[in-house]
């Protein structure tokens, strides 16, 4: 049978296209199993919830489960290389925080590099620090707090949800421009910090404001100040932290962000299609600011506990606690 030439030019055409096609529906079905959420912090904290509520919200809309995984430990650098190690495919992403741009500066041999093996998809929640204490600490306020501490060098436990996070560089801001002396007790996520903070074990931590206005909202925390430029709209009646301590929100530098990633190198119509369902934008050039602008500071950080380890020959007491980290461990 002859083909009219018309006809025949229409076919080859028509095949021609097909590979586009295929590639258009393969990005328009995205997902087409269910896609993990990893997160670097144990259950209960501000990561955990925002990632969970994230994913309901995925789940509903693109019908697929997106599941939460909770993997803490070395400030969120397991979750991290998790991710990196990852099939790069588009269903292994990662909660990243302001956490992940401090270990990029604080730790010298990291087996990633952030900027190089992960690839943002969304932006997706902003929030304050909170400086709280157990109501046991007779302190209602950041001066009063500062005298406790002056009056006991040493003595006064601060918590943080980690080595290296951002509570802790928090901390170490607030202990080096305040002049106090405070034992840093890190845990592996805001969820077992809290436990002990609220029970009486540690008195005082800088925390997300998210896992912890209940607590504070019950009485069974005092807010004493945020660790913003200006006052959080969720306790609009706490000062910052700068308005006792002068250019505190400055040099801490950042609010804290949450945003999801993916692991490199997965097909970029996947990650388009990615980006549209969480409509943000590519927030890489901001993190790499705040990696910068924070290297000086976590380098002071890091100076301190070598310092400290030397002098009391061990590890911080930290290590005893559920989930602690030793600032031994800091290469």
């Amino acid at each position: 049978m002859k083909l009219p030439r018309r006809a025949f030019l229409h076919l080859v055409a028509r095949v021609a296209a097909l590979p586009a096609f295929s590639r258009i529906a393969r990005a328009q079905i995205y997902p087409v199993r269910p896609v993990r959420i990893i997160v670097g912090f144990s259950a209960g904290g501000t990561t955990d919830i925002i990632a969970r509520l994230i994913a309901q919200w995925l789940s509903e809309r693109l019908g697929q489960q997106f599941i939460i995984e909770n993997r803490p430990g070395a400030s969120a650098n397991l979750a991290t290389e998790a991710v990196v190690r990852a099939s790069p495919d588009g269903y292994t992403l990662l909660a990243v925080v302001g956490t992940n741009a401090i270990n990029a500066t604080l730790y010298d041999k990291l087996s990633l590099n952030l900027n190089r093996d992960i690839a943002p998809v969304a932006g997706f929640t902003r929030s304050p620090l909170v400086l709280e204490v157990h109501p046991s600490v007779p302190a209602t306020t950041v001066p009063e707090l500062v005298t406790y501490a002056k009056a006991h060098p040493g003595k006064i436990t601060m918590a943080s949800f980690g080595v290296g996070s951002t509570s802790h560089v928090a901390g170490e801001l607030f202990k080096m421009m305040a002049g106090v002396d405070l034992l840093h007790v890190p845990y592996r996520g805001s969820g077992p910090m809290l436990t002990d903070l609220v029970g009486g074990q540690v008195q005082m931590a800088f925390d997300n404001l998210p896992a912890s206005i209940e607590h504070i909202r019950a009485g069974k925390l005092r807010a004493l100040a945020v660790a913003t430029t200006t006052p959080s709209e969720a306790l609009p009646n706490i000062p910052t932290v700068a308005d006792f301590l002068p250019g505190y929100g400055q040099r801490l530098g950042w609010p804290r962000r949450s945003e999801g990633h993916a692991g490199r190198n997965h097909p970029q119509t996947q990650q388009g299609d990615q980006r549209g369902a969480w409509r943000s934008q590519d927030q890489g050039s901001d993190r790499r600011t705040r990696c910068h602008g924070i290297s000086n500071f976590t380098e002071r950080i890091r100076k301190v506990h070598r310092q400290r380890n030397r002098e009391m020959g061990q590890g911080d007491p930290g290590g005893q606690h559920q989930g602690g980290v030793s600032p031994a461990d800091i290469p």
